[in-house]
């Protein structure tokens, strides 16, 4: 009697015994991203960036090591990284040797320094070393007190955009500089006739880095000259009287120095506003003289003053209605006639400044702009 077969359909017997569990080996499933070799990628860059070379070509060696064993990617990036640290380790090795780096350090700090002008501030005095009527883009503060090639009177800031153009800037520093010069050194009698005004301006260059700075500046008209002391008076040097009496005598200077440049032949119409706001500025500044309480000494000058002054104000007023020419031109000198006079002689003494009237020389006069 035969025996039936057990139920199922048995597999013969592996004459070699059963295989191992981890059979068959297991493999990466087809489109699965194979990682990056960390070393590789900082090796290539290093290389490129020339920066540290040694560590760029160490790391690259170790990196093609780990792919060999791993199977990572990067190995093109390990060999770039390792040829780019190459050619940077013998770049740097003939830039010692040939005693460049010192220089190439020297251009870092001053990178890093920046324009020394550009920090430049009101009441600064300063050295050029190349004088003046170079370009100026470095100079070295110094103290007031002696001898120097310029003093700051006023800084204009710029708004920013693109870079303006250099005549641009200049016309910018004419119409600006004027004004501050006058708050900063206010007795203009006192200032020394062979002083002149430099403008430091931004260059297209130093605009790039942020440079927006037109800085205001007296300098002696010889460049080989130089400033001795503190041109300054103003309020931090002078009396409350004298502040006083400049602040009105400036006033009135710069309406004059307003007048139209053309001819009265050719544009009486202008020249007649220009005689108004004259008249109107002499009124404004002759009531700030009498409000104020002078000292017993300067009352009286003050007032002579105060009456030539109207005097030349009648006078501008007529000049402002004239019909024609030579009547404008009438009034016109006997209004001039005030200016700097024996009374404003007579007020200046009574108040301690500067009593020698200044003479202008137009063959002289002009401001130096520089680039910084």
């Amino acid at each position: 009697m035969s025996i039936p077969p057990p139920p199922g359909n048995p597999q013969p017997q592996d004459p070699y015994g059963r295989p191992p569990a981890n059979w068959p080996p297991p493999r990466r499933p087809y489109g699965t991203p194979v990682s990056v070799n960390a070393l590789a990628v900082a090796a290539l860059v290093l290389g490129v960036l020339c920066f540290l070379p040694a560590v760029g070509l160490v790391l690259g060696l170790v990196a093609l090591w780990q792919i060999r064993r791993s199977g990572q990617s990067g190995r093109g990036l390990a060999i770039a990284g390792v040829a780019l640290s190459t050619v940077g380790a013998v770049l740097w090795g003939v830039v010692l040797a040939t005693g460049a780096a010192s220089e190439v350090w020297a251009k870092i700090e001053d990178g890093a320094r920046g324009n020394e002008s550009l920090s430049l501030r009101t009441g600064d005095c300063f050295d050029a070393p190349d004088g003046l009527e170079g370009d100026t883009y470095d100079v070295d503060p110094v103290p007031c007190e002696g001898g120097h090639d310029g003093e700051v009177f006023g800084v204009v800031t710029l708004p920013g955009g693109a870079f303006p153009g250099d005549a641009r800037i200049g016309d910018i520093a004419d119409e600006r500089c004027y004004p501050l010069e006058s708050q900063y050194a206010m007795d203009t009698w006192a200032m020394p006739a062979d002083v002149d005004v430099y403008y430091l301006m931004p260059s297209r260059e130093t605009w790039r880095f942020g440079d927006r700075s037109i800085i205001c500046v007296f300098g002696k008209t010889d460049a080989k000259a130089e400033l001795t002391g503190s041109l300054r008076e103003d309020f931090t040097t002078l009396a409350t009287d004298q502040v006083v009496f400049l602040s009105t005598a400036n006033a009135v200077d710069a309406a004059l120095y307003e007048e139209p440049e053309e001819s009265p032949d050719d544009d009486l119409a202008g020249a007649r506003a220009w005689a108004a706001q004259v008249r109107d500025v002499l009124g404004e500044q002759t009531e700030a003289l009498r409000g104020h309480t002078w000292p017993s000494a300067a009352r009286k000058p003050v007032a002579d003053l105060v009456e030539e002054m109207e005097d030349a104000r009648e006078e501008w007023s007529k000049a402002s209605e004239a019909g024609d020419v030579d009547t404008y031109f009438t009034h016109y000198e006997k209004a001039y006639v005030y200016v700097d006079g024996p009374e404003t002689v007579t007020a200046r003494k009574a108040l301690g400044l500067d009593s020698t009237p200044p003479s202008f020389d137009d063959s002289e006069s002009g401001n130096s702009e520089l680039e910084v």
